[in-house]
């Protein structure tokens, strides 16, 4: 019996974790069956998995525990990028999604509520083998009993080293080496070229692809963004054409192909099985949903790299390692004071040890941005005279061309480098204010805001940033070169030397203990342009708001109020302690 035989036969899918809830049909999308037959194939020593989103690849997961647990028992390890995630996905997929709702497995693995050693949130044991979950960054979990079923989810998204040991693939792998018929299975969406472990391990394998037919010609041919046809910007109008004859194909037309399509290796094999598959095979997959979320995308490089990944199933290539800082340098506009887009302010402040420099930024519809003023504050950090010289700008009350008061609704300042102490004394005092101390984390991955934490000297909320993903999103927005969601707008007095700083760091592939990590490294000395619009851009995400929402209900107040407009009075300069609104209801409570 093979895994997709077993699943047709025993597996169920229940409410809370399908939108299909019921017997499992493995025909429901055929590309699934060959996969999960792979993963009980005994010529096949490893299954490598590329795929986009909405194809199953956790529900095929978990097919393959059902049927080792049920049909041939041994020891599994399940690795998730983090322990967490491993905590979850026990919870919320084993447990609710697998093992309570198959009714053959029900009595396999005891209730965890009866306090039973041999059954936990992360090991479950059952007769002939057990089931462990791991998280891919906990070195201790990836150093135990021997195991001869190994499952890695989202390897993508592994660190490069389980702490000091080095690669948890690798540390994996071994646990399983004493095995003759052990079986080693990597699935998960792709993300950077050349730096992905994913793509790696599938251009080492027998490289399958799924072949469907022509429902006019019979020409067998491997489903392709390229051949998605639509008109006049319109998604409601996208069809499918073959490759071949040009024949046009319905959503219904697609997936009937899909039923009737077939793995084909494109290298030999040796040992290896990998498959790759992007969301056009997925019968949950709208082609006019998937056209309207193209065109979407496609003018933000962060968010087309998100499509690329999820859903064309393939990694990502930088269109370049860094920005040229005369290109952006040339779209500078004359502008002054606040444009009337701009509904929300933040401010970065970089310490040095002579100085504070400080960038505004404004916020408008699709996180447009606008540069509203750079400083450079000079002085000692150590005396409170150039604390005041801060108060001034980041406690002041600015004023919006329709009359509306406005304030920096946030502040990030740099803790990690220059007067420590100092910094954690000044946003302690202005909580209030929303200014916040922060630390930047570097390493590919982390969030641009993590949790923050009082375990520092100051006691105050310390705020990690993760510093690469960030300049990430700074160099994708640099490269989008039309006045819209996501673009950038700069002041015409900036000179070059700010654009060089804007500039001032690349992206580059470096080896740690042999496996590719992209990395940011400088290409001028001096980079404070840099480092303080990155704090802006994480003072806008400690707000954590929806800034479309923002812009509806700041327009329709001035709507409301354009009879009678709100007088602005000294809106700057303005004394320290900044205007109020209204203690409770009104608007301007709201979304300041």
């Amino acid at each position: 019996m093979s895994v997709a035989e077993w699943a047709d036969q025993e597996r169920r899918l229940d409410s809370q974790s399908s939108a299909e809830p019921g017997r499992w049909v493995t025909a429901r999308a055929e590309y699934q069956r060959g996969i999960m037959d792979a993963c009980s194939d005994p010529l096949i020593k490893e299954v490598v998995v590329m795929c986009g989103a909405q194809l199953g690849k956790s529900e095929m997961l978990l097919n393959t525990i059902g049927y080792h647990m049920a049909h041939d028992p041994a020891p599994i390890l399940m690795m998730q990028p983090t322990v967490d995630m491993a905590q979850a996905f026990s919870k919320d997929r084993i447990t609710a999604g697998l093992l309570r709702s198959t009714p053959c497995l029900r009595e396999k693995v005891k209730d965890s509520k009866a306090k039973d050693a041999n059954n936990t949130t992360l090991h479950k044991v059952f007769a002939g083998g057990a089931l462990s979950l791991v998280g891919a960054n906990s070195p201790s979990s990836l150093a135990s009993r021997p195991i001869r079923v190994v499952l890695c989810d989202e390897v993508d998204r592994y660190p490069p080293s389980a702490g000091e040991e080095g690669d948890p693939i690798s540390l994996a792998k071994k646990r399983a080496a004493t095995f003759w018929n052990r079986k080693v299975i990597l699935v998960s969406t792709p993300t950077n070229r050349n730096a992905s472990r994913i793509e790696s391990a599938y251009q080492e394998s027998d490289q399958r692809k799924f072949m469907v037919p022509c429902k006019d010609c019979g020409h067998e041919q491997e489903l392709r963004w390229a051949n998605v046809q639509w008109t006049d910007e319109n998604p409601h109008t996208a069809y499918y054409s073959c490759a071949e004859c040009g024949s046009i194909w319905s959503d219904s037309d697609r997936h009937k192909a899909v039923s009737k399509g077939k793995w084909v290796a494109h290298s030999p094999f040796n040992g290896v099985a990998g498959f790759h598959l992007n969301s056009l095979y997925s019968p949950w997959t709208v082609l006019s949903d998937a056209v309207e979320d193209f065109l979407a995308a496609r003018k933000d490089p962060m968010r087309l790299k998100t499509f690329v990944n999820t859903f064309f199933g393939e990694t990502w290539e930088d269109q370049g390692e860094g920005v040229d800082d005369y290109a952006v340098a040339q779209r500078k506009e004359d502008y002054e004071g606040i444009p009337d887009e701009v509904v929300v302010l933040t401010c970065g402040v970089d310490v040095q040890d002579d100085r504070l420099e400080v960038e505004i930024v404004g916020w408008g519809a699709g996180e447009e941005s606008w540069q509203i003023e750079y400083h450079v504050l000079y002085g000692d950090p150590s005396t409170p005279s150039l604390w005041a010289k801060l108060d001034e700008i980041i406690l002041a009350t600015y004023e919006h061309p329709s009359g509306e008061p406005m304030l920096i609704r946030a502040t990030c300042i740099d803790s990690g480098g220059h007067h420590t102490r100092a910094v954690y004394n000044y946003a302690k005092t202005r909580a209030g204010h929303r200014v916040y101390a922060i630390k930047g984390v570097g390493g590919e991955g982390k969030p641009i805001v993590g949790r923050p934490s009082r375990n520092n000297i100051g006691k105050v909320p310390l705020y990690p940033i993760g510093v690469d993903t960030a300049k990430e999103l700074h160099y994708a927005r640099l490269r989008i070169d039309e006045a819209g969601g996501g673009y950038c707008h700069f002041q015409a007095k900036r000179d070059d030397e700010y654009f060089k700083q804007l500039t001032a760091e690349k992206q580059v592939i470096r080896y740690h203990k042999g496996y590719p990590v992209r990395t940011w490294v400088k290409n001028r000395t001096r980079n404070e342009a840099l480092d303080v619009r990155v704090y802006a851009i994480a003072a806008f995400h400690i707000l954590n708001i929806n800034i479309d929402s923002i812009v509806k209900r700041f327009y329709a107040n001035i709507e409301r109020r354009s009879d009678t407009p709100a007088k602005v009075e000294d809106a700057r300069p303005h004394p320290l302690v900044p205007k109020r609104g209204p203690k409770r209801g009104g608007f301007a409570n709201n979304w300041r």
